[in-house]
């Protein structure tokens, strides 16, 4: 007996093996990424490549949500506001063994601020600081703003350094790509040059490999997760999470309500090629009203996601309890209601039709991503509810580069239904949306002059709230942004999905958070257990 004790108080005080290193890390992407470089990432796809081969300065712990060193040891904000100085981590190294310097901080930051470049970070860094200085030292740069930045360090996070020297596909991240098979996949390979060390001083990361398979099926991602061939795979749709949950499956994770949101918008850039009465439609106000309260939110939440999804108020999901807006209630569908905003703007409604004052009969289509169930199920259900007001909709599917293309290049359609991720929890985050300059502002994007009053209103908001180091001043600056929005429904939010995931039993160290990448964040500490 005394033995059999003597082996179970081993067995429980010893340590737990470390883990297995080697092996490739499967998973899938809905698209091929856009881009291979990290300053002009706007896509999912780009964005995740881009956190997995290339390094910032400090990095978010989608975790914890606060920032932590990375290739900045230490970093230090003068007390206005203006200047912040990093110390660079002296074993920081690209992947071809080149060492990382302030001379490369100061060309990345350089580079995204080229307007020519149109890169989503530069965008938004330059609409909220001004002129940004970099003044490089041996191991210090130092980065100096025309104005005065709150909680200036969570800027770098979305800031790629990239070499100096310009070599292409070169970067500081745990991996780097080996091989790119247009449209079917893209293998990384680990950098053997990566900084980071576990606790016991093993270099990371473990894996040797991730291999990202170009997999627009969803139902087919879904089956090979399910025959161990993908290791995890992001944003479960409801059908596939409750597949997996009746079978049982521990690897079927929910994380409660996510960041993102489900919205559509309206067309209004000067440069779409759609009739102007059109424009004169989505422009109006009370047109972009009484649409959003002739759509069930409550149904899309219940039938569309069986219950794993909340409907929206506004841009901040509940999830994010610092920033979101609490005074703001999702709207309740009232056709009625909708019916009188338009007859008050002239539009007028019999036998079923819808007809603007001109006496043209209402119409238009909606652009989504072919391949989603939940939002093809999501536009045929606002297809439904717009009819009960007379609008006649037309559902047009697209495959997603194709989609992108339109609603960021050429500007060819009506209306959009798609999700606006949430990358960081600071109001900061979502500036290359809000600004009217920006890029991403997606129902006008790139304006040089604020189209709107209400939008010139947001752009001063959105500065006043970058620029104040009271978070008193910044919650009340940002609470009337969302309800700017929630009035004039630029972006007609719908639901608050649910973020579910799946991971394989093999695959350790995953630590599943609401910001993305989800499933990724700490990839340099994931392996497979065999």
């Amino acid at each position: 007996m005394s033995h059999l004790v003597g082996l179970l108080a081993f067995l429980l005080l010893a340590p737990p093996p470390p883990p297995q290193r080697g092996g490739q890390l499967h998973l899938a992407v809905q698209a091929e990424p856009r881009s291979a470089d990290p300053h002009v990432a706007a896509d999912e796809p780009s964005e995740l490549l881009a956190y997995l081969t290339h390094g910032v300065l400090v990095r978010i712990n989608r975790l914890t949500q606060l920032p932590e060193p990375e290739l900045a040891q230490s970093w230090k904000t003068s007390p206005d506001g203006k200047s912040i100085a990093f110390i660079i981590r002296p074993a920081a190294r690209f992947s071809d063994g080149a060492p990382v310097t302030s001379a490369d901080v100061c060309y990345s930051l350089a580079r995204i601020l080229e307007p020519k470049l149109d890169s989503p970070n530069g965008d938004s860094l330059r609409g909220a600081a001004g002129a940004v200085r970099c003044a490089p030292e041996k191991a210090r740069v130092t980065i100096a703003f025309d104005k005065p930045l709150a909680s200036a360090e969570r800027w770098f996070d979305g800031i790629a350094i990239l070499p100096a020297s310009g070599k292409e596909k070169t970067g500081a991240g745990p991996f780097h790509i080996k091989e790119w098979q247009p449209g079917a996949f893209i293998t990384l390979q680990r950098n053997p040059h990566y900084w980071q060390r576990d606790a016991a001083g093993a270099a990371l990361p473990y894996l040797d490999a991730v291999r990202l398979d170009v997999q627009r099926n969803r139902d087919l991602e879904l089956m090979r997760f399910e025959k161990g061939e993908l290791h995890l795979v992001n944003n479960l749709d409801p059908d596939s999470y409750n597949r997996l949950r009746a079978k049982g499956a521990s690897s079927a994770i929910s994380l409660g309500a996510s960041l993102d949101s489900e919205q559509m918008w309206f067309n209004q850039s000067p440069a779409a090629p759609i009739p102007d009465s059109k424009k004169g439609w989505f422009r109006t106000t009370s047109f972009r009203q009484a649409v959003s309260l002739a759509i069930r939110r409550e149904d899309l939440a219940r039938v569309v996601y069986h219950g794993h999804a909340t409907p929206a108020a506004g841009p901040i999901s509940p999830a994010n309890r610092l920033w979101v807006n609490t005074s703001l209630k999702a709207p309740t569908a009232n056709p009625q209601q909708a019916l009188a905003l338009l007859r008050r703007e002239g539009f007028t409604f019999s036998a079923g039709v819808l007809k603007d004052p001109h006496g043209r009969p209402v119409e238009f289509s909606i652009i989504t991503n072919a391949g989603n169930k939940s939002r093809e199920r999501m536009a045929a259900m606002i297809q439904q509810d717009l009819a009960a007001i007379g609008i006649q909709l037309r559902v047009a599917p697209l495959d997603f580069p194709s989609l992108i293309e339109r609603i960021t290049k050429t500007f060819d359609y009506d209306s959009c239904l798609l999700g606006l991720v949430g990358s960081d929890l600071d109001p900061n985050g979502a500036m290359n949306v809000w600004l009217s300059s920006a890029a991403n502002h997606q129902w006008n994007p790139n304006q040089k002059s604020p189209a709107t009053p209400w939008e010139a209103e947001i752009d001063k908001l959105m500065q006043t709230q970058a620029l104040a180091m009271d978070p008193a001043i910044r919650k009340r600056a940002f609470d009337r942004v969302q309800a700017i929005v929630a009035e004039q429904a630029p972006f007609i939010y719908l639901i608050h999905r649910n973020s579910m995931v799946g991971v394989s039993p093999r695959l350790r160290g995953v630590q599943p958070a609401l910001l993305r990448p989800q499933l990724l964040w700490n990839v340099p500490r994931l392996y497979l257990q065999n």
